[in-house]
């Protein structure tokens, strides 16, 4: 039922965590692959939580992804920067196809009060989750268009709604972007061209442990990372943590034929959380 043999497809942020899960699903499901992250070395005194995978990595993604027979392309990403954002993009077209897919997953956040707060952390946060996802869009949106068929998969958080004390930077680029995906869906659907937002509650990556380290580096109670992320998970109605393959399987039946109706919505992925 959502098998996208033929179609080719963009993820950002595609190294790790939901970004990853969501490229394993649509390689699954037939679909040739372009994933990109930003690929850096551990720089002393970051302030941010992204997990930034070494260069090593790009080759074991490439692999894992490339074990389920399609075709796979696998480089450096940063969405901060438009000629490199157009750079990947022709890069991808050109190994695995005209992009029918495009997901953005990259991301980034920091624990940050607004007193206090800088204009390079604000920038960097909002550059990577709005201003990222604008710009690999821009690229990839008229080639939809002109051809009759896409979907765009924009991963929101439910800070697009509700504020998150501390993150006021992540809060408001989540709720950029769904002001984003609004206008793309209704630029998209007189040409058969999709575009939804995921936007799940705490999901469990590296970027959620990272982020909850932070939190727990600033409260100096003493307690451990495990105990804070323990919980979270008693706090969700559900009593645990969503999953990367939750999003990744929403993902794909949205990436499909049957979801064509589906556009220009924000869909939660809770537990029946709030936050």
């Amino acid at each position: 039922m959502t098998n996208l043999a033929g179609r080719s497809a963009i993820v950002t942020g595609g190294f790790s965590g939901m970004g990853f899960a969501i490229a394993t699903a649509l390689a699954k499901a037939g679909a040739n692959v372009a994933v990109g992250s930003y690929v850096a070395p551990p720089q002393a005194g970051r302030v941010d939580a992204a997990y930034y995978p070494g260069a090593e990595e790009i080759e074991r993604v490439r692999s894992a992804l490339a074990a389920h027979g399609t075709k796979v392309h696998a480089a450096h990403l940063d969405v901060r920067d438009t000629a490199l954002t157009n750079l990947f993009f022709a890069e991808a077209e050109a190994a695995v196809g005209c992009a029918d897919i495009l997901v953005n997953a990259a991301g980034t956040t920091a624990e940050q009060p607004i007193c206090g707060h800088s204009d390079e952390l604000w920038d960097k946060i909002v550059d990577t989750n709005l201003t990222g996802a604008f710009r690999i869009t821009r690229a990839v949106l008229p080639g939809m268009i002109e051809r009759g068929w896409g979907r765009i998969v924009n991963i929101g958080s439910t800070a697009a709604s509700v504020g998150w004390r501390d993150n006021p930077a992540y809060c408001a680029s989540k709720a950029g972007l769904l002001g984003l995906t609004r206008c793309v869906a209704l630029e998209g659907a007189p040409h058969g061209v999709t575009c939804v937002m995921i936007s799940p509650t705490w999901v469990e990556t590296e970027l959620m442990r990272r982020n909850v380290a932070q939190v727990v580096a600033r409260e100096g109670k003493g307690r451990s990372v495990e105990d804070a992320m323990d919980e979270f998970r008693k706090a969700n109605p559900q009593g645990r943590m969503m999953q990367p393959e939750e999003i990744a399987a929403l993902a794909v039946f949205l990436c499909s034929d049957l979801a064509k109706g589906i556009t220009m919505e924000n869909i939660q992925i809770t537990g029946g959380a709030l936050w």
